[in-house]
């Protein structure tokens, strides 16, 4: 299958079309029509070519990506009271108001936009399609009258096609049935016919008529063209199911997360059954969106047009176990199936044992979709990072060596060929980005097989049952340069449950570091804080010029040099995860619990500067560390998710010992006066390991018990600044003292 692609570029970067973006295809035609009439009437094979175009179903749009400014151009327009000017068109200037303020696009004009028709095959058609590629080299302006514009075109391959698409830089809208907020208006039957005539009616516009001893002027509106609205970029139909149990209606079934394909499997498979009992002559259809190949094995049908069955592992709480309890189906707007079929072939399928036949749990729809909102649905803005729930199935060029399970020892990779496979497998991320059709500018890919939450499952189990060698699947952490929407489905498993990816969630004002290689096992964690503190401030001192002093806000220290007082100057808190392996910059509106004032904010925005780019750290006695940025899930971090529970990671300091009592006494009244300080509620103390140290005070591990959820970050005491009195959050109920 061919199609014909016009390629139309505007050379100076300008489009003032009045409130269509991209171009319409109802403009792409009257550019035709009025460069093809240049040189008078059209010839017959152009009349003949344009009424075939006209026939064809709405183009693929391919634009580059626009803006406009706020503040537009105001255009004066007459009004209808021209009897009070009798008519005289020259003496139109004393009617004309304030009417349109027309705002132009702004776009690179070095990316070119681009239009296809695919073409079906039916007789002509080619022919057809080169008499239109002939007159695209006679375009000359899109849009309004000052657009100039040029353009080409060809034919090409349905693989060229995509090829093209996919290595455009800006966006492409595809047509699509169903209700749109994108309504573009696209030639159909009789738009030639209705512009010739609309052309004639133009130069007949004005007719002088005598009224007595007065020559008036009659003004006749041209009829309007004939054009149809197309939708683009509809919105697919959504259904969330439960897995609910067969004997018992009120409990959940849920799924192991490593068996997701099989599950994906068992119910596409049902759903094509039911399918095709009822709709038997639809048979190839179903196949061509349900399993995506023909009979014979043979991959079949654009991606664009699957239905995606996508199981939701329960994630969004440090305490989740990521097993499967919902299954979200997506039908695309693009799929010739109805919509409401495919929903009812999924409503009430059983999901039964492969060998015992048992109904294991019954798929019911479901419209609690606060799931949804854990994988980036069901909200008005994207997010910048992402990370994979189930492990992204890469091409056979980022498969990894497979290591013999008899010969770790001899088979041991060594640290250059893991860093090569780990590159590979970045590439091949990028490549099934564009594969799913995200054309976000990717900032930074990490790729490993351990997964990054504590109630995950590792890469490999997950290839259990497929086709997809288990050294072909990583976890995958991705940063945008701008914020993506969900749902994020990537590699070639995506239509398995494989590639599923949650959003990470921003904190503003925390900062967060993976350690990525380079602790050993004997070194002290204060090292490593005082090494982290020196070089965020280095790093700061770099930014900011090294004639500047650094705001107390950084550096905890007055202008002239003493320690700040932090009651009266909050300044930067640092710390080191060392169950999590990572370091952490938080600013002191998080550690506080109140909105950051605008010094604050300059500051983070010069903090941001400082840190971007930094990928070591000299650490003392732990030696020189590989980190890379990362960052925090609110829902799941133990350090920040709400929790009754918390225990310390770094030992508490007390800021004041009250007299008179038991070291753990004294502990325990001075971190309850600390909550209370700062805006916390009284928790129920239960300390550990208490002791004293000569010019530094009392301290000691703690755990805490709220009467109601907290939450994180806690940093408390005397030394919550340099990486002392934090705490993580526990699901563990407190012992009575």
């Amino acid at each position: 299958m061919s199609a014909l692609v016009l390629h139309v570029r505007l050379h100076d970067g300008r489009y003032h079309g009045e409130g269509d973006w991209p171009p319409s295809p109802a403009r792409l035609f009257q550019a035709l029509v009025a460069g093809a009439g240049l040189a008078g009437p059209l010839a017959a094979d152009e009349q003949e070519a344009l009424t075939w175009l006209e026939k064809q179903t709405a183009p693929i749009i391919a634009a580059p990506r626009a803006w406009q400014p706020r503040r537009g151009v105001l255009f004066y327009m007459p009004n209808n009271d021209s009897d009070r000017i009798e008519g005289d068109p020259l003496k139109m200037a004393k009617i004309r108001t304030a009417t349109k303020v027309f705002r132009p696009y702004f776009f690179d004009p070095e990316v070119p936009f681009v239009y296809a028709w695919p073409l079906a095959g039916a007789p002509g058609d080619e022919g057809f399609a080169r008499v239109i590629c002939s007159l695209a080299e006679n375009l000359y302006q899109l849009g309004r009258g000052i657009d100039m514009a040029w353009a080409w075109g060809e034919l090409l391959e349905e693989q060229r096609l995509d090829e093209l698409l996919t290595a455009h830089p800006g966006r492409v809208f595809r047509p699509s049935p169903g209700k749109s907020a994108a309504t573009l208006p696209s030639p159909c039957p009789g738009s030639l016919e209705s512009l010739e005539r609309r052309y004639r009616a133009y130069g007949e516009r004005f007719r002088y008529v005598k009224d007595r001893k007065t020559l008036k002027v009659v003004f006749r509106q041209p009829p309007r063209p004939r054009f149809r609205p197309a939708t683009y970029e509809s919105a697919p139909s959504r259904a969330v199911y439960e897995l609910r149990d067969a004997t018992a209606e009120a409990a959940f079934a849920p799924w192991p997360l490593t068996r997701v394909s099989a599950l994906v499997v068992r119910l596409r498979d049902g759903a094509v059954e039911r399918l095709k009992q009822a709709l038997p002559k639809r048979s190839a259809e179903i196949d061509r969106v349900l399993v995506g190949r023909k009979p014979d094995g043979t991959n079949d049908g654009p991606a664009e047009d699957r239905v995606r069955i996508m199981p939701l592992p329960s994630i969004g709480h440090v305490h989740a176990d990521h097993e499967v309890r919902r299954v979200l189906v997506e039908v695309p707007p693009t799929c010739p199936l109805p919509v409401p079929d495919v929903h009812w072939a999924f409503s009430g399928l059983h999901v039964a044992d492969a060998e015992t036949g048992e109904i294991q749990a019954v798929l019911t729809r479901t419209e609690d979709n606060a799931l949804l909102r854990q994988y980036g649905l069901e909200e008005d803005r994207g997010h910048p990072a992402w990370r994979t729930v189930t492990p992204a199935a890469l091409p056979e060029d980022a498969r990894r060596r497979r290591i013999d399970p008899a010969r770790k020892r001899e088979e041991a990779k060594a640290g250059d060929e893991r860093a090569r496979e780990q590159a590979r497998a970045a590439v091949a991320v990028s490549q099934a980005l564009r594969h799913a059709g995200v054309g976000a500018n990717v900032e930074a890919i990490h790729v490993q097989r351990e997964p990054f939450e504590g109630n995950g499952a590792r890469a490999e189990p997950f290839a259990v049952g497929t086709r997809f060698a288990k050294e072909r699947l990583w976890h995958v952490e991705i940063r945008f340069v701008e914020p993506v929407t969900g749902p994020l489905v990537i590699g070639d498993g995506r239509f398995l449950g494989l590639g599923l990816m949650a959003p990470l969630r921003k904190v503003q004002g925390v900062h967060v570091f993976a350690i990525e290689a380079g602790t050993g096992d004997n070194f002290e964690e204060a090292d490593v804080v005082r090494a982290w503190r020196r070089a965020v401030m280095a790093r700061v001192q770099a930014t900011i010029g090294p004639s500047e002093t650094p705001s107390p806000f950084y550096s905890g220290h007055e202008l002239d040099g003493p320690p700040a007082k932090s009651e009266q100057h909050s300044h930067l808190a640092f710390a080191f995860d060392r169950d999590g392996s990572r370091l952490l910059v938080i600013a002191p509106h998080v550690v506080d619990r109140r909105p950051a004032r605008p010094d604050e904010e300059r500051h983070l925005e010069t903090l941001e500067r400082a840190l971007t780019g930094m990928s070591e750290l000299r650490a003392g006695t732990a030696g020189l560390l590989r980190i890379r940025p990362t960052t925090v899930q609110l829902d799941t971090d133990p350090l920040f998710a709400a929790s009754r529970n918390w225990e310390s990671v770094t030992p508490y300091r007390v800021t004041r010992h009250p007299r008179g009592v038991t070291a753990e006494e004294a502990l325990a009244i001075d971190l309850r006066a600390e909550c209370q300080r700062r805006g916390l509620p009284v928790p129920r103390v239960v300390t550990s390991d208490c002791h004293s140290l000569p010019g530094v005070g009392l301290e000691g591990r703690v755990r805490l018990h709220f009467n109601v959820v907290v939450e994180g970050p806690l940093l408390l005491g005397k030394s919550r600044y340099k990486g002392g009195g934090l705490f993580r959050g526990s699901s563990s109920v407190l012992s009575q003292k």
